[in-house]
């Protein structure tokens, strides 16, 4: 009986422990994306105002990225791709933006030094509250959700923890653009 209870009880922790590191943000594939939001525009044509970035999108196919730190290194060669994923497939019209849910003062004078840097000329970078869009659902345990998505409807989802995106995870994203841009 003992032995029962403790297999139970064993079950239900690795059962607990698979779910909370299986992290969920944002709306998931064959959801509608939430709408309207006015993040702070770092650069692009909006910049140093808030101004939607989902508005300026529209139908077209979209590249929406929300984390948590600018400092990860995947997150930067992933914002390198999507630049040069974005200027590559102009005429299907591919959008891409970052948002950083944040509330660091300096993280707005080190993104336009990264927008700069970086000769961001496709991806906006913008800044919004810790919490994310309130539609949205970001989890505050994902360091960043990556969204692909064409005539408001979310295609793909990939969300990652601290420290757990890899360059693989970059490359699997970049396939995955060639497939929202078809």
């Amino acid at each position: 009986m003992i032995r029962k209870a403790l297999s139970a009880a064993a079950v239900l922790m690795l059962g607990t422990l698979a779910v909370a590191a299986d992290v969920k943000s944002g709306p998931q594939p064959g959801e509608k994306m939430p709408g309207a939001f006015h993040p702070l525009n770092i650069n692009g044509q909006d910049a140093g105002r808030k101004a939607c970035l989902y508005c300026k999108a529209g139908d077209c196919p979209t590249v929406a990225v929300f984390a948590r730190s600018a400092d990860d290194a995947a997150l930067q060669k992933l914002i390198a791709m999507l630049e040069a994923e974005t200027a590559k497939n102009a005429k299907a019209e591919l959008n891409s933006f970052v948002v950083f849910c944040s509330d660091n003062d300096k993280l707005a004078d080190q993104l336009k030094e990264q927008a700069q840097k970086g000769n961001l000329k496709h991806v906006i970078l913008a800044i919004e509250s810790v919490e994310g869009p309130d539609k949205y659902k970001i989890s505050k345990e994902a360091e960043v959700t990556v969204i692909l998505y064409r005539d408001y409807i979310v295609k793909s989802n990939y969300t990652f923890g601290k420290g757990k995106m890899t360059d693989k995870d970059v490359e699997t994203i970049a396939a995955e653009i060639a497939k929202l841009v078809k």
